[in-house]
């Protein structure tokens, strides 16, 4: 059956089905938005309900969202709030639990730190939530800002973010059903909510074709696509590159980027936020892509880079470890030090050009289980089944 087919048959009722996405925020661009524009070109028709809405800040990405479908809360038009939503967090339920959506047949939530999944539905509107991963700061993961450094914010973010697990946990009772990301986000699932879920990838752009060129010269450069935030752990490559005089390409930009730049030595390189073409030419042009994320529930970019025939060197952490197959179509380290992380970039310096050529092809066929086609298929079938069960129970 072909999407569109399959798309075709999702408009029950008399090809008049209402159907709402929710995501978190629109002001910044990462794996979880490129989600949201997947489900959005499955239901082009489909209403974007999110807390808040800033298409300047999206950047080159803002032509990906049409700004006529997007409806942003009450707290987007409050002076101020954009920038202090994370301080003003117990304002969360509030946000979502004061939108409508009593006039659409399926709502699909994009949740992840700021709790999407949290709306209300009624009982014949079916709730289906892609869970990116629980809000780190309630379950004691690494978050990009160290919160609890100073005592009177750790004191007030204690007795907040209590209340907002409690919250956290009523509200996922109320899905329908959980999508997660990965199998390590279907453990966190069990874990915090006592919820099965079923795993479905987030979709990858893959390219159609790459260059057969083998890229291992010795003066090939490294790169890494990453927001610049402290739990990507940027300044770890960083230090690694400073020592061996690696050349690193550093894309994306944040928080932290004045930081790291101060610290970056001369063979270090920081690109910025790039257009999408000229982002995968850059990957697909380096020798390996390298990633130091702690927990991180996927990881979008580095299958992106194993899309384009390039190994990927990563942290042995959350689920890079589905994706990443050491000494196949990358390698994994450790630690969080120099040492780690150059002991498995030697690794793959010691390859024979026929070693690391087989390593590209086996990173490029990995990549393609996670296209956009494939999600697409997938989300879509579990729609369908789904929506029948639900009709079903409430017909």
């Amino acid at each position: 059956m072909t999407l569109i087919s399959t798309i075709h048959n999702v408009y029950w009722y008399n090809n008049v089905m209402k159907v709402a996405i929710v995501h978190d925020q629109l002001q910044e661009f990462g794996g979880a938005e490129r989600v949201l524009v997947a489900l959005h070109e499955m239901f082009p028709d489909a209403d974007i309900y999110t807390s808040f809405y800033n298409p300047e800040s999206l950047g080159i990405h803002s032509t990906h969202i049409n700004e006529k479908n997007v409806h942003a809360s009450w707290a987007d038009r409050v002076p101020f709030m954009k920038k202090l939503y994370s301080p003003l967090r117990f304002i969360t339920p509030l946000i979502w639990e004061s939108f409508n959506f009593s006039n659409y047949d399926l709502v699909l939530s994009s949740s992840g730190s700021y709790m999407s999944k949290g709306i209300i539905t009624r009982p014949e509107t079916l709730h289906l939530c892609y869970l990116h991963h629980q809000p780190r700061y309630l379950y004691y993961y690494e978050t990009a800002r160290e919160w609890q450094r100073y005592w009177p914010v750790r004191v007030y973010g204690h007795l907040i973010n209590h209340k907002l697990r409690m919250w956290d946990f009523l509200s996922s009772q109320r899905v329908d059903h959980f999508i997660a990301n990965s199998i390590e986000t279907q453990k966190r699932i069990t874990k915090f909510y006592r919820r099965d879920s079923t795993v479905i990838y987030p979709p990858v752009k893959i390219p159609d074709q790459i260059d057969t060129n083998t890229k291992h010269e010795k003066n090939g450069y490294y790169i890494t696509v990453s927001r610049l935030a402290r739990a990507k752990h940027i300044d770890t490559l960083i230090e690694t590159a400073n020592e061996h005089s690696l050349p690193l390409k550093i894309v994306g930009s944040g928080r932290d980027e004045d930081s790291l730049r101060h610290i970056a030595g001369e063979t270090i390189e920081f690109m910025g936020n790039l257009s999408d073409s000229k982002r995968d030419s850059l990957i697909a042009g380096a020798k390996a892509f390298l990633f130091a994320s702690v927990d991180d529930e996927f990881g979008i970019a580095p299958v992106e880079a194993m899309g384009h025939g390039v190994p990927v060197i990563a942290l042995r952490s959350g689920g890079l470890k589905e994706t990443v197959q050491e000494g196949k179509n990358g390698f994994l380290f450790d630690e969080l030090t120099d040492e780690s992380v150059w002991k498995s970039i030697r690794a793959l310096e010691s390859l024979t050009v026929t070693e690391y050529k087989k390593m590209r092809d086996h990173a490029r066929t990995s990549s393609q289980l996670y296209s956009d086609a494939v999600f697409k298929k997938t989300m879509m079938n579990f729609i369908n089944t789904a929506l029948a069960s639900h009709k079903n129970r409430h017909s």
